[in-house]
This record gives C-alpha cells, sequence and structure tokens, in this order.
C-alpha cells in the first residue's frame, strides 16, 4: 500500500516535516513492513514555472518539420525575474523553440527554466537549435513524469486550471509531495485504505484519528432506487457471496470535466494511474475508504441488477476486453440482458462508464472473501478490488464510500444527486468475544493491566465491556479478523508495543528426537553430498510427456497422474511421479549456462494416485473433523513415497595438469543406489534391468531380497537426451526410498575390523553370454563360504580365444580369517570350491 503523506495528514497528525521514512518507522511499531518511498523530487527539480504563452511563430524547416519559436512570459505582467540563473532572462520572458502544435498564444503552460531537471536526469540548459537559442521548455505531461501522453505539451486550461504565472508548477502538479509503501499481510486488509494505515499510525505515535468516514453526511433516501435483488442459491460454505449491496446515481454529470491535479497526483503516487474523472473518483474513495466501488453507465443498465451465480455456458467480456467463460462459482453482477460484470474482480465492458456517459450507477457492495479470491484466481484477474475483497472489506462502509463517490461526482463532475437510493441485504455484526482476566499477560509474559487492554481494544475501534472473569469485545466492523481471545491478544501486544516483550529463549519441550524415517532420510541425504553429489529442490509440477516416460518402466503401460486443477501454465499440468523430470529439468538449464559436469540427486515426494482422489464435500470450517472425516480425507490423498533420485552428466572432476577426468558412466548410477541403500543397512540387489527412459542395455533394475523392485539405474535413452539436449551418455538413478528404509534393521552393527591380513586371488570364468555377471558373482560368494570377504568383478570380456555365445568374466575375492592369518592353500580352496558351484550351476569354466 503506498501512502500519500498530503492525504495521511488529512487524518491524522503526521508532523510537517516528517517523510515517508519517518512514517515507515512508525508505522513499523504496530507491525508493518516498510517496501518503499515514492518521492518525485528524486528525479525532478525546478526551476520549473507557469508561464503563459505570448507568441507563436510557425518556421518550416529543411527536414520537412516545423517548429514554433514563441516567447513566452513566466512571471506576472510588470514583475520582474528574481532567478538570477544562466539562461534566465531578466526580463520574465523566454524565447522557447517548441515542436509541439497543441496550444495557442494565450495559454498558460508549464516551462522548465534553465537550471531545471526533468526524469532520467534530462537537465535543461540554454541551447541553439533551429536558429534560435532556446532558453527553457514547454513541457508535456510524460516529460513532467505525470502521464504517458507525449503527443503535445501540458495546457494547464485542460485540467481547470488558471494559475498566476510564475507559480511553482512543482507544487501545483502535486510533484512535491511523496509517499511511504508498506507491505499489508493478508489478515489486516483494512490497511490497503487511508482511513486503515491513518488509524494505525495514530496508533503508532499515540496521537488524534480522523476517521473519514464521520466526514460523510449520508443523505437520507426519498424512495427505493435502482432495484436489485441478491439471489446466491450455491453460497460457498454456506455464506452467501453478497450480504449487502448499495446503489445511488448521479445524473447530468459532465463527461469532459478533467481529474483536478490533487487527486491525479495522489492517485500516481499511491500507484493508480489516472483515466477519467468517474473512474478516478471510484477509485480515490477505494484507496480512501478501502471500500471497492463500481460506476455503471445508468443508461446501459437494462432492468432489475440480480446478483447471481454463473448459469452453465455464460460468457462475459471485461473491462480489458477479453470474454470470459464462466464458472458455476462465479459470483455474478447481472441485469434483464445477463452478465455486466464479476462481482468484486471486474466490470463488464457492455456497462463501462464513458466519455459519453452523463448519468453514474454507483455499486458499493460488500463480497464473501473467498468467492472473490476463487474467481480472481480462475480467471487469473488481479485488480486492486479483488485485492481488498478477498483480505475483507468493512461491510459498514458501503452506504458511507457511495455517498462520498455522489459528492465528489457532485462537486467536481457537476452532477445532480439523485436522492432515491438502494441498500439491499444486510449483515450480521459478529458475536461478541470473551477474553479472560489476565490471559493477555499469561499469553504474552509481560503484565498488562486492565487499562492496557481495554484501552488498546477499544482503540481498535472495538466495544469492550468488564464481565464476570474477564471483558466482553464486540470488534469493529472493519476488523473481521479478530474472532478469538488470541487475536484480541495478539492486539494489545501489538499495541502497547512488541519492544516490551522480554526476549527469553523458550524451554524446548521434551520429546523423541527425529523419527525413525527423518533419520534415514539425513543419512541418506548426507551421505549423498559427502559422495560429492549436489543436492537441489525441482518443483513437483511435470508435463504429461515427462510423466509418461518416467512413471512407468513399459512404453505404453497403464499410468495414472494428479491433474492440476490451476497449474503455473499448461506445460506443467501434473504431479510428478517420478523425481527425474525436475532434475534433468535443472541438469539442462545448467547445460545452457555453461555447466557441464554435474552430479545432482534430490529426495522428495512423488504422487501415485490409486482409485478415487478427493473427497465429495470439503469439512466445515473451525469445527474438528471426525475420525471417520479425517480417514476420509486421508484415503483421498494419492500415495506418496518419499523417492531419491540422482543425474550425472560430463565429468567426475576438472581437467588439470597430470590429471584426466574420468567421464561419469552407469556404474556412478548404480553405486549412487548402492549408497542409498548401505546408508541404512540393506543389501540391494542390482541385476540388467528395462526401462523405456533407460538405453535399452546399459539400465540395472534395483530389487531388495524379497524380490520388490524398487527402482533403475544406468545410462539415460540416447533418443531422450537428444529431444532434450544432453550430452550424449548422461546417466540416472532412482530408487523408492521408503521402501528401502522399511527394510532397514533397527540397529546397523558394524562389521569388526581384522587385524590378521588379507590372502586376494582372481578368477575368470568363461560362461555363456546370457548368464548375468551378477548371478556369477552370488554363486561365488555362495560358493566360497565364510572364509570370504568381498567378491567383485573388475572385467568382462567376448572375442578371439572365447567361444561364440560366451563371455568371460573375471573377479577379485578376498579371503581373511577372523582369528589366524590364512594360508595360501585354505584360501585356494574356498576359491575352488566357489569355482565348482559356478560350474555346476552355469556351466562355467576358468579361462
Amino acid at each position: 500500500m503506498r501512502i500519500p503523506l498530503t492525504w495521511l495528514r488529512e487524518y491524522a497528525q503526521v508532523p510537517a516535516g516528517a517523510t515517508a521514512e519517518d512514517v515507515m518507522n512508525d508505522l513499523v511499531k504496530v507491525g508493518f513492513e516498510e517496501e518503499d518511498v515514492h518521492r518525485p523530487l528524486d528525479t525532478i527539480s525546478g526551476p520549473i514555472v507557469v508561464g503563459q504563452v505570448l507568441s507563436k511563430e510557425p518556421e518550416a524547416q529543411s527536414n520537412g518539420k516545423t517548429i514554433n519559436w514563441c516567447s513566452v512570459r513566466v512571471v506576472p505582467e510588470g514583475a520582474a525575474q528574481t532567478l538570477d540563473i544562466d539562461g534566465i532572462d531578466p526580463s520574465g520572458v523566454q524565447g522557447i523553440v517548441c515542436g509541439a502544435h497543441n496550444f495557442e498564444v494565450g495559454d498558460k503552460v508549464v516551462v522548465t527554466l534553465p537550471g531545471a531537471v526533468l526524469p532520467g536526469d534530462f537537465r535543461i540548459t540554454p541551447r541553439k537549435t533551429y536558429g534560435h537559442v532556446s532558453a527553457g521548455m514547454i513541457a508535456s505531461v510524460r516529460e513532467l513524469g505525470i502521464g504517458e501522453d507525449h503527443d503535445g505539451i501540458l495546457v494547464l486550461s485542460t485540467l481547470g486550471l488558471d494559475p498566476e504565472l510564475g507559480t511553482d508548477a512543482l507544487a501545483l502538479l502535486g510533484l512535491d509531495d511523496e509517499a511511504a509503501e508498506i507491505n499489508v499481510t493478508p489478515d489486516r486488509g483494512y490497511a490497503f485504505s487511508i482511513r486503515g494505515v491513518a488509524r494505525e499510525y495514530a496508533h503508532a505515535t499515540d496521537s488524534v484519528f480522523t476517521d473519514p468516514a464521520s466526514l460523510v453526511t449520508v443523505t437520507p433516501s426519498s424512495g427505493e432506487g435502482h432495484a436489485v435483488d441478491l439471489s446466491d442459491d450455491a453460497p460457498i460454505y454456506g455464506k452467501p457471496g453478497c450480504d449487502r449491496f448499495v446503489a445511488r446515481t448521479v445524473s447530468g454529470i459532465n463527461p469532459a470535466a478533467p481529474t483536478p491535479p490533487w487527486m491525479s497526483s495522489r492517485l500516481r503516487l499511491a500507484g493508480i494511474r489516472s483515466i477519467s474523472l468517474p473512474v478516478d473518483i471510484s477509485n480515490y474513495v477505494m484507496l480512501e475508504l478501502g471500500q471497492p466501488l463500481h460506476f455503471y453507465d445508468a443508461a446501459k443498465v437494462a432492468g432489475t441488477i440480480v446478483v447471481r451465480r454463473a448459469a452453465a455456458g455464460e460468457t462475459l467480456e471485461t473491462l480489458d476486453g477479453k470474454v470470459r467463460k464462466l464458472d458455476a462459482e462465479d459470483l455474478l453482477i447481472t441485469d434483464s440482458t445477463g452478465p455486466i460484470g464479476i462481482a468484486g474482480v471486474m466490470g463488464g465492458a457492455s456497462t463501462e462508464v464513458s466519455s459519453e456517459t452523463t448519468t453514474v450507477l454507483i455499486e458499493a457492495a460488500h463480497f464473501e472473501e473467498v468467492s472473490i479470491s476463487r474467481s480472481r484466481r480462475r480467471h487469473k484477474l488481479p485488480s486492486e478490488a479483488s485485492k481488498r475483497f478477498e483480505r475483507g472489506v468493512d461491510p459498514a462502509i458501503s452506504a458511507i464510500a457511495a455517498q462520498r463517490a455522489v459528492d465528489l461526482l457532485v462537486e467536481l463532475a457537476g452532477g445532480t444527486e439523485e436522492t432515491t437510493s438502494t441498500d439491499a441485504g444486510s449483515v450480521t455484526p459478529a458475536a461478541p468475544v470473551f477474553l479472560p482476566l489476565g490471559y493477555t499477560s499469561a499469553r504474552i509474559g509481560i503484565e498488562f493491566s486492565q487499562s492496557q487492554v481495554m484501552g488498546s481494544l477499544t482503540d481498535l475501534g472495538a466495544v469492550v465491556e468488564k464481565v464476570d472473569g474477564g471483558y466482553s469485545v464486540a470488534a469493529p466492523s472493519w476488523r473481521h479478523d479478530l474472532a478469538t481471545k488470541d487475536d484480541l491478544t495478539e492486539e494489545v501486544a501489538r499495541l502497547v508495543g512488541y519492544d516490551l516483550i522480554p526476549a527469553t529463549l523458550p524451554t524446548a519441550p521434551p520429546g523423541r528426537g527425529y523419527s525413525r524415517t527423518q533419520q534415514q532420510r539425513r543419512r541418506v541425504v548426507q551421505a549423498l553430498a559427502d559422495s560429492g553429489l549436489t543436492e537441489i529442490l525441482a518443483y513437483p509440477f511435470v508435463s504429461k510427456a515427462s510423466n509418461d516416460t518416467f512413471g512407468v518402466a513399459e512404453a505404453g503401460a497403464a499410468r495414472s497422474a494428479v491433474k492440476l486443477a490451476n497449474p503455473l501454465s499448461e506445460e506443467f499440468g501434473y504431479l510428478r511421479t517420478s523425481v527425474l523430470p525436475g532434475l534433468i529439468e535443472i541438469a539442462k538449464r545448467n547445460h545452457s549456462r555453461g555447466f557441464h559436469d554435474l552430479a545432482l540427486f534430490e529426495s522428495g515426494l512423488v504422487f501415485l494416485p490409486d482409485g478415487t482422489l478427493g473427497t465429495a464435500s470439503i469439512p466445515p470450517l473451525g469445527v474438528k473433523p471426525s475420525e471417520d472425516v479425517l480417514d476420509a480425507l486421508y484415503d483421498g490423498i494419492p500415495y506418496q513415497p518419499l523417492t531419491m533420485a540422482a543425474v550425472f552428466t560430463g565429468k567426475d572432476s576438472p581437467a588439470a595438469p597430470g590429471h584426466t577426468p574420468r567421464a561419469w558412466d552407469w556404474a556412478d548410477a548404480v553405486d549412487a543406489a548402492r549408497l542409498v541403500a548401505d546408508v541404512v543397512g540393506v543389501e540391494l540387489v542390482v541385476t540388467q534391468g528395462s526401462h523405456q527412459a533407460f538405453h535399452p542395455g546399459r539400465a540395472a533394475q534395483l530389487s531388495l531380497r524379497n524380490g520388490d523392485v524398487v527402482g533403475y539405474a544406468g545410462e539415460l535413452h540416447p533418443k531422450l537426451l537428444a529431444e532434450l539436449n544432453m550430452p550424449a551418455r548422461s546417466v540416472a538413478m532412482e530408487i523408492n526410498a521408503d521402501k528401502v528404509f522399511a527394510q532397514a534393521p533397527d540397529v546397523i552393527v558394524a562389521k569388526p575390523i581384522s587385524t590378521f591380513p588379507v590372502a586376494t586371488q582372481d578368477v575368470a570364468l568363461v560362461v555363456p553370454v546370457e548368464i548375468p555377471a551378477q548371478a556369477v558373482l552370488e554363486t561365488l560368494r555362495e560358493g566360497a563360504g565364510e572364509l570370504l570377504e568381498d567378491v567383485a568383478l573388475f572385467d568382462e570380456y567376448q572375442g578371439t580365444g572365447i567361444p561364440e555365445g560366451s563371455k568371460s568374466l573375471a573377479f577379485g575375492m578376498r579371503f581373511r580369517a577372523a582369528d589366524r592369518t590364512l594360508t595360501s592353500d585354505e584360501a585356494s580352496a574356498a576359491r575352488a570350491s566357489a569355482v565348482e558351484l559356478a560350474a555346476e550351476r552355469f556351466g562355467a569354466t576358468q579361462r
């Protein structure tokens, strides 16, 4: 929220010399956050004055342009020029070259004299151009930074101004004002108004606040105004979409009446562009009182206004020129022709106020927050009105805001107030909240006196009564967020002063620490990071194609995924069924920026729906759901196993003198998966596998000893890498960590370290080519017996000397005894036993 200081001073006692920074410092005391300062004088400086064109002599130029050589008086007739700056004529008349043609002799204009600086650090100096010395410039609104019009210069009479010559134009146009910008949290929607901020400033400085609403006198109604029907047959959570609708009419307005500079400058500082007087008045009242208004061209509204939900197939062309397909949840403003606006979000083009409008119908309504918020998100239509409605608007201000708009239309547009009015619906005041005596002190940790509690809540605008055991507090209509005793406690602490709350460290409650799964996850993540991988966090939103490719091993197999109702973009419209798409996308982005050697991993959830998602209805707010309702909610949530994945591209280390880096290969992906299991004490079975996202011959299937398949590892499919513009032979792994963790022992017992030497022997076996190396390795381990400490494959060979259809597998075997030094005969005997079992099972022969 941007707060012009001149506007704030009308309702709060802001010191004359206070800056925007001072105001923000005071507002921080009552819980607001500083955002920015908006000060036009930081980019523009004088002398910039009001001048009058005395002569205008057109001169055609050789380049085809026609310029005007002008004499402009910049001091009153007969007065002396008091500015002593190089280039300013002592006579008070400046010679200026101007390329615009939208002014005449006698017009009063804004003149930037030598020494002035315009936005963009454009400095005004006398300069020779088109055969004349131009000592200044006649300015346009764009050059002054108050608009975008650059086709002609600013003629002050078009703004309804006739100031004295030599008047400071910066003050005249409101450029000497400044605005403080604060961040407004969602629970404090009342602060999206000068009214709300002025009240908070008074709280912060213990000064007097004048409520702008109290300065408006609502004209008594002489009869029923425009007919309005509130008809919500499908309320959300049982709350009607509109519970109050005020309609007022002003006739005979001058559609060409200009917006006065004081109003346009305040709107500009508040971040809203000046459009036309009626539109500017509606925005001005919204910023001042916090009540969004909508103005209709009364001649274009046909019949009764009906506030209702949208019907199937209805559409509406909104003010931005787009035709929108309406949803059954959308709350609409309609007349006999159909929809004329999405309530609280944006009006329709058919009833828009235009330059021909002479009678304005004013809408000041109170809409339900959830309904407005959903429509705004559904149609991607953020607006100043919806920003306020979805955070809560004071329902008691509607008639006052409408009257304020009526008064401004009468005063500035020459309209006539029609005394008939409509005030449909009614708002039920919130029930009083009981605040127990001493509750605030106990909750905050410091002692609050009765006067502090009652005084703070009364200053908020609440009605506070002392009752048995505490206080009965009726929150003001603009504070719908004060619904519990804790809300009231927070307000007391905020207004008395957060700085009074002592800084004490809380005592940690006793507990059992991390759960078993949390401990396992942290150990695995730390182990992967320690091994040189970099942890990343990707969005869980992916495309349908990514889920189809990575979500199932077999191409074309049945797959289900959760489709997002409101995705960030249609390209990422599903929740992921695999972690790899996000990892690969991040690797791809790094490659496009010159980082090619990557080892990335992520630990996150995937979403695997099975059955019905969600529930038929949502439990009501403010009531603890029953166990059956909670069970139904949990049943509607998709299975979300913890999954770990890694992607490797490029080399394992940077090149250096005397060091040749090694390219990552499928074995690194398998090792990363093995590490996940090893850290929690689970043995992973690695066999030849097949997955559509992986290379047909360089993929491993990862299984547990019980046969459950928990993942895949290996080289990604060449076609997939080509489509993604990724380096060839990039490798990856993905493993279901939840299944691995479930098989982990409660206690991982470290193996004792033997002090006896190891005996190593190698063996090369020739086996049929279709026999997996892992099967041979497991057989050697079984056949060697308890003396075998480790066995590992270190070579595979097919070619000369090996029969057709066979391959040679070379294994390194390590033998060690726990209680003695092994002899070579004992190691050889264990090796021979292992070879014998391999020969028996696979027909293996030693090479």
